[in-house]
């Protein structure tokens, strides 16, 4: 892929976060809050894989693309409301994104594939769609967390870590550890941590 076209669809990915009405204070600055986190994301990836493609780049820069146009409250309350409206979102942020990378002369191939790490396949299997579940993970712990935890007891946030934890590698699990917050947070996630290290061993020994 050239150089210019992974910018060019970069550059108008921008774009389109720049328009979120949701604004966040950065250092004083007002920034629209999806660009902001696709910044994050690209700051989390730079750690986790120095060297990453310019498709997982792209992939990254838009995981939530225009999302603010399908709020949640735009969905039913409770469990099914949610899971239905997290999988029209990765289609259409995937279906988004493919066609910006189309403009911006990527192959098909390569805009599919974009597509595809968008919509998290093959999980365990595809080490650069893991790479973006680390990276989404780990700007939620960094940047989400701390409002978060406020909003749930000790235990169900410890249970919701443990389920985040168990989609991340290693690798994303140590850089999480080295996130910097309170230390109520950092206690969290020490007891998801150990909850997840004995399920592990749980299934372990019975298996």
């Amino acid at each position: 892929m050239a150089a210019e076209n992974y910018e060019a669809a970069i550059s108008l990915i921008d774009e389109a976060h720049a328009q979120d009405p949701t604004i966040k204070i950065v250092n004083g600055e007002d920034i629209p809050y999806e660009l902001f986190y696709a910044q994050q994301m690209t700051k989390y990836l730079t750690l986790r894989c120095p060297n990453a493609s310019p498709i997982l780049k792209v992939a990254i820069r838009a995981q939530h693309f225009r999302r603010w146009e399908i709020p949640r409250d735009s969905y039913p309350l409770g469990k099914v409301g949610y899971f239905k409206w997290r999988t029209f979102l990765k289609k259409r942020q995937a279906d988004l994104a493919a066609a910006i990378c189309i403009g911006c002369n990527f192959t098909r191939e390569e805009a599919e594939e974009v597509a595809r790490l968008i919509r998290k396949e093959d999980l365990k299997e595809n080490e650069e769609t893991q790479i973006l579940e680390d990276v989404a993970c780990l700007v939620f712990l960094d940047d989400q967390f701390e409002a978060f935890k406020g909003e749930h007891d000790d235990g169900k946030v410890v249970d919701i870590l443990v389920k985040s934890l168990r989609k991340m590698s290693k690798e994303g699990i140590e850089l999480a550890a080295n996130i910097d917050m309170s230390e109520k947070s950092q206690a969290l996630i020490g007891r998801a941590v150990e909850e997840l290290g004995k399920s592990s061993q749980g299934k372990s020994s019975s298996s």
